[in-house]
């Protein structure tokens, strides 16, 4: 049977297409919750954008495995990480800060001066945040009229799992586990999924706990897929068989994952491989997409657009969420992507390791 490794093509795949599809979704589902109070839900309280960002991990976890075992350098898999997250961030904290708030401001009749220093203002909010971490939601009590109040940008909330996570990639790329002890992910993967069968049976865990080991389960099942690729079938009939088995679980259990997180985890791995859509996207928009929606969607509610027309504020929505993320590609990301060969990571490395036997 053909195998996802020979089914998976890093030139030609549709696994871009899949990261700006979750990325509307989640943007679509954000814009319904902003502008009139309630989100879409799949079954059992899923919402649709805790499914979109489910699948970003997923995602992630098979990417991510890739880009260290290709680069097999703990500095260069840093630094590749760092230039491909943090500065949109970074340009992301600053423009919602500096340039959105004041807007914000202006529209509830403040004073702009009002909401740039101080308690909880837009340089606390830049400097707060600085380390994806998000310390400090608000901005000087903007948007309390809103139906999600005062979150300027709750959709950055992920980014710090997906740091632990490529942290983890990172340690046990350096131990060789990814390289020489796969089993062990292999290992870890049954044992995340085992702890949602015991919380499926017993009751959830405190939301924090419960809300980590979903997201590392699943960037897991992302690593192990890409770990044990040529032992994987790439088959359509399995991908039917996940479907059947995760939509069952969705109106059965009170977490899918209980019972079909390797079948959702198969279904888009196996859509990333094996879809007719694969092809080369030279400019990916879905980062953007996913960092700049929740504040332009704020703002859009602030102003009065989604309760004046819903055909208005979607319209109104999508230019501006576009632009932004047209902007944060070609300005920010791609520029910053274009220093991944940089020679800094390796001379950084090398310095370090002349210093260790001093230290000793």
């Amino acid at each position: 049977m053909v195998t996802l490794a020979e089914r998976f093509s890093p030139r030609q795949n549709a696994f871009d297409i899949l990261r700006l599809a979750l990325a509307l979704n989640v943007a679509f589902c954000h814009l319904i919750a902003i502008g009139y109070g309630w989100q879409p839900q799949w079954a059992s309280g899923l919402t649709l954008s805790g499914l979109g960002v489910h699948g970003f991990f997923v995602l992630s976890g098979f990417l991510v495995t890739r880009s260290y075992l290709s680069l097999d350098s703990f500095p260069r898999f840093a630094w590749h990480r760092f230039l491909r997250i943090m500065p949109g961030f970074w340009v992301c904290l600053l423009v919602t800060a500096f340039v959105m708030a004041p807007i914000m401001a202006q529209v509830e009749g403040r004073g702009v001066l009002s909401i740039l220093w101080g308690a909880n203002s837009s340089i606390t909010y830049v400097l707060s945040n600085t380390f994806l971490a998000i310390f400090q939601s608000g901005i000087s009590g903007l948007l309390a009229t809103t139906p999600i109040p005062e979150d300027v940008d709750v959709a950055l909330w992920s980014l710090a799992f997906e740091g632990v996570c490529y942290s983890m990639v990172a340690l046990l790329g350096v131990m060789a586990v990814l390289r020489k002890r796969r089993s062990i992910v292999l290992a870890m993967g049954i044992l995340l999924w085992g702890l949602a069968i015991v919380q499926e049976i017993t009751g959830p865990l405190p939301h924090a706990v419960a809300l980590s080991l979903s997201l590392v389960n699943l960037f897991v099942l992302g690593m192990i897929g890409y770990l044990y690729r040529d032992w994987i079938p790439a088959s359509g009939l399995i991908a039917l068989a996940s479907l059947a088995v995760f939509l069952l679980c969705t109106f059965t259990l009170t977490d899918y994952q209980a019972g079909a997180a390797p079948a959702f985890a198969y279904l888009l791995l196996w859509f990333g491989a094996c879809s007719p859509l694969r092809f080369r996207v030279r400019n990916d928009f879905s980062y953007g997409v996913y960092i700049y929606h929740w504040p332009v969607l704020q703002l859009l509610a602030l102003a009065g657009v989604a309760t004046a027309s819903p055909a208005l504020f979607v319209l109104a929505s999508v230019p501006l969420v576009g632009a932004l993320a047209v902007a944060s590609w070609f300005v920010v990301e791609r520029p910053a992507l274009a220093r991944r060969h940089s020679a800094l990571p390796d001379r950084v490395a090398a310095r370090v390791r002349r210093r260790e036997p001093a230290l000793r």
